[in-house]
């Protein structure tokens, strides 16, 4: 058996979205990957958005997904860190995973050392100084006062509304080109941010829903991991390489090529 050495990065399943065949069938890839990676990792970050609408009730959480809910409780108890950051689909995330999948919760990007590594990680969203209306609206749904009212309302109401509006808002604002170094959020704000933090090597989002990898200084690179509805793209750290990669079930991975 190989030593547990590697730290893998994954964001964007938006499990859940689609029709529930769709759904499940994108769960069982994912829950196939995991086996993959289990072989060898020491720690798995989830950047957000893994389901596409997520709110806990006192007594009550989404229904379905239990095979990759069970994965990931079944990968903590053999020792592997999970790590989770809410996205701007799944932020009412509270204490159900942490406690029943025993994994460790961020709201908030945060900078990590991995072997001696800076790392940046967050979701990715909310970077846009001129997406006034996305980051108020993110400001109020962090409002304590605006979860206890949703929570007020029977789940089979509040969950396809919910649904409703992230697909509206999906269909509304995605945008799944590359714009550009000059043009990505993530990238511009990494290029402001690394004057404040030059010791950092890696900047990871997700959010995107795009796979790229950019050098934005000679030691610095801006990694977006994409998605697992459309890319099923990754990103493995082996203590001093990282890599960003396709996850393929007939192939196992390929690597994506640096920008």
């Amino acid at each position: 058996m190989p030593e547990n050495l590697n730290i893998y990065f994954i964001s964007d399943l938006h499990l859940g979205v689609e029709s529930v065949e769709e759904s499940k069938e994108r769960e069982r890839i994912v829950v196939d990957w995991l086996n993959l990676v289990a072989k060898d990792a020491k720690e798995i970050w989830f950047l957000g958005d893994v389901f596409d609408y997520w709110f806990e009730y006192k007594g009550v959480v989404p229904r379905g997904f239990t095979r990759f809910l069970g994965k990931l409780g079944e990968l903590s108890d053999s020792g592997i860190k999970i790590h989770y950051f809410t996205g701007n689909h799944d932020i009412w995330v509270f204490d159900y995973l942490p406690e029943e999948v025993g994994l460790t919760l961020h709201k908030d990007p945060i900078i990590h050392e991995f072997s001696g590594v800076k790392f940046f990680l967050g979701h990715g969203d909310g970077y846009s100084p001129k997406d006034y209306g996305y980051l108020f609206i993110k400001k109020v749904f962090r409002s304590r006062f605006l979860q206890w009212f949703y929570a007020r309302i029977h789940p089979n109401a509040s969950t396809a509304f919910a649904r409703w509006s992230s697909r509206t808002s999906r269909n509304s604002h995605e945008r799944l080109e590359y714009l550009g170094i000059d043009k990505e959020d993530i990238i511009l704000f990494a290029r402001k941010n690394i004057v404040e933090n030059p010791s950092i090597s890696y900047y990871l989002f997700g959010h995107r829903h795009l796979a790229f990898d950019v050098a934005i200084s000679e030691k610095a690179r801006v990694i977006c991991l994409g998605d697992w509805v459309y890319n099923f793209t990754y990103a493995k750290f082996d203590g001093e390489n990282l890599e960003l990669k396709k996850f393929l079930e007939d192939r196992g991975e390929i690597i994506i090529d640096r920008v």
